[in-house]
């Protein structure tokens, strides 16, 4: 910047006169504490009187775009030492304590003792120190467990011992971990999944399967894939084809059925969930059975496509969930308890999961608003459990070549 020809106080009043905005383009701090410094002697500044003195402050401030407090500041600073100097800023720092070979001997110890926890490294560090005797460890000796926590946390010490922790799976709050028990009612689902393969790094449909366990009525359904989108509308339909009210919902611990928008649903439909216990591998066993039994059995275990899944999921509800539930006889488990208090399950009888409906107490009352036992026993009349079976082979051989699996 070029102000020479503003030498005298009256060109600096006719320059604070005029309306023209001015910019100091100046390369930084150094260079404006420069320019105030030649200023301030330029124009000598201690000699002026006061009227002056406000009129370079002014100036001061138009020219290099400081406020007027800190024009004050350069100024006091020029008027003790003669001198407009920037100041490095002098950060305040703390005492180090501990050097960089304490670091170096607490990373020996953690690695010697496997990274004990905070207080009992610090009982080790006092013991080399008090009872061995080593006088390395005097200044460690006194350490608290929280600095001792900081000084682990800190970048020098991780270059000196880094330790690695599998990723600790985060507990969710959603289904009670235990076994349902229904006493004898009907309504208390066990559900799973089924995943009808991979090829050439595509996903196959999803199977949902839907048991209950009192009854073995079993509805099938099919899904492209078992995301929140997918997911819901597939399950709401599911739990409308049950002829009897839903109460239970129990399942592993999946992600597709334990999140919120599951739990959403089923508290709607004042449905209790649970989900399987750890080290109880046949909490969901019945549902698991009936993967193998009717899923594997009748879709087989080959790629089918996610675009069929419509398709699929339509044979699910015309032929096979009535097939199942009308005209195939499931066993009957029947619990003994043996004299030592054991108990074992024998099957001794063969049943239709609408036989075992009919069997349970106040049946009728049981059964969801407009579907009656009367339309259920007409359905089971329509067709004999041959002529259904032959229907619903017919149906799957044709839903098979469509889909692709015609060695199926």
């Amino acid at each position: 910047m070029d102000d020479s020809e503003a030498t005298s106080l009256e060109q600096i009043r006719a320059f604070l006169a005029g309306s023209d905005p001015v910019e100091f383009t100046g390369q930084g701090r150094e260079e404006i504490y420069t320019w105030v410094e030649k200023t301030l002697v330029r124009l000598q500044y201690s000699g002026l009187d006061r009227g002056g003195k406000g009129l370079v402050r002014r100036y001061l401030g138009r020219m290099t775009g400081l406020s007027r407090a800190q024009v004050t500041r350069l100024i006091a600073g020029y008027r003790r030492t003669g001198r407009v100097i920037a100041v490095a800023y002098q950060r305040r720092k703390f005492a180090t304590q501990y050097a960089s070979s304490d670091l170096d001997l607490l990373a020996y110890v953690d690695k010697a003792h496997g990274n004990l926890s905070g207080p009992a490294t610090k009982r080790i560090l006092e013991r080399e120190y008090s009872e061995y005797g080593q006088a390395a460890y005097q200044r460690l000796s006194g350490i608290s467990v929280a600095h001792l926590y900081r000084l682990r946390n800190s970048a020098a010490y991780r270059k000196r011992n880094t330790s690695y922790q599998p990723t600790r799976p985060t507990p969710i709050r959603i289904g009670e971990r235990r076994k349902p028990q229904p006493h004898g009612w009907p309504g208390y689902l066990r559900i799973d999944t089924v995943h009808q393969g991979d090829q050439d790094g595509r996903k196959g449909l999803y199977h949902i399967n839907a048991v209950d366990q009192v009854t073995q009525w079993e509805i099938v359904a099919a899904t492209p894939q078992i995301s929140e989108l997918w997911l819901l509308p597939v399950l709401e339909a599911m739990l409308g084809q049950f002829p009897f009210v839903i109460r239970g919902f129990h399942s592993d611990n999946g992600s597709e059925f334990i999140n919120y928008s599951v739990a959403r649903l089923l508290e709607k439909l004042l449905i209790e969930q649970t989900k399987s216990r750890a080290h109880h591998t046949g909490d969901n066993g019945l549902v698991e059975s009936k993967n193998g039994a009717i899923i594997r059995k009748h879709i087989g275990f080959g790629y089918i496509d996610a675009q069929h899944a419509e398709a699929v999921d339509h044979f699910h509800r015309q032929h096979l969930n009535p097939y199942v539930n009308f005209h195939r006889p499931c066993a009957v488990p029947k619990i003994i308890t043996e004299a030592n208090g054991k108990r074992r399950r024998v099957y001794l009888r063969w049943a239709t999961p609408f036989e075992l409906l009919q069997e349970a107490a106040h049946c009728e009352k049981l059964l969801r608003p407009g579907v009656t036992l009367d339309t259920l026993t007409e359905t089971a009349r329509a067709q004999s459990d041959t002529e259904a079976a032959l229907a619903m082979q017919r149906a799957k051989r044709q839903l098979l070549v469509r889909v692709g699996k015609r060695g199926a």
